[in-house]
């Protein structure tokens, strides 16, 4: 039996998105389908990038920036998102390389971060990670805390444009991605990061505009 093609695979994630969407009563045009391409080596991302594809997200800055000017070179119009933790002493090499960084949880990051902006010029969107369900061993802010970083993120002029989460494993994520999109609305944010490749039709029911789908894309790792 031949394996899908990823111009195959990709057009299917589209038409499940499109399902979903027109669920909600959504455009999916709202929506950006962001490629986990961590651990994933360039022959595996050049197919997808030639099948039109324009948003790959990865997880360790390091990994990055190994693989993307080369990759970048060929398809300079590439978005490219950071999904992981993030290391302050990392925020240069991050704001220099990325688009969009969603996983920013604590003070000394925020100030890490305003302060690579002002020196490169370059000032990437900035999602909020929410530890939506206060797990101790995730990343994420505090809901109880969300407040209060966005206040200083704001202060530092940092580029916020939504939040992000990762809800707890093996349990319904539905509840857990209506009260991220009910804290965005309460803070004035439009963005919502939420969804991978388990629960990202749930999650564009529920308002997300940005989702990190990998397997269903690239298939199982060997």
């Amino acid at each position: 039996m031949r394996l899908p093609e990823p111009a195959d695979r990709l057009a299917a994630i589209h038409a499940r998105i499109a399902a979903a969407a027109g669920l909600a009563r959504r455009n999916p045009a709202e929506t950006q389908l962001i490629a986990v391409s961590k651990t994933q080596p360039p022959e595996a991302i050049t197919p997808l990038i030639d099948a039109g594809h324009r948003i790959f997200g990865e997880n360790r800055v390091q990994e990055a920036q190994a693989k993307w000017p080369a990759l970048r070179e060929a398809a300079p119009d590439v978005a490219l998102h950071l999904i992981g933790q993030l290391q302050s002493n990392k925020a240069d090499d991050a704001v220099a390389l990325f688009d969009a960084i969603h996983s920013v949880d604590r003070p000394s990051l925020v100030t890490a971060l305003a302060r690579a902006m002002d020196r490169a010029g370059r000032r990437p969107d900035c999602f909020i990670q929410v530890n939506i369900g206060d797990e101790p061993q995730k990343g994420g802010v505090p809901t109880a805390d969300l407040a209060a970083l966005l206040a200083e993120a704001r202060a530092a002029d940092l580029p916020v444009t939504g939040l992000m989460c990762i809800p707890p494993a093996d349990i319904e994520s539905a509840p857990y991605f209506a009260l991220l999109a009910k804290l965005a609305a309460d803070h004035g944010l439009g963005g919502l990061s939420m969804g991978m490749s388990g629960d990202f039709e749930t999650a564009v029911t529920l308002g997300a505009t940005h989702f990190r789908v990998g397997t269903a894309l690239f298939g199982a790792r060997t």
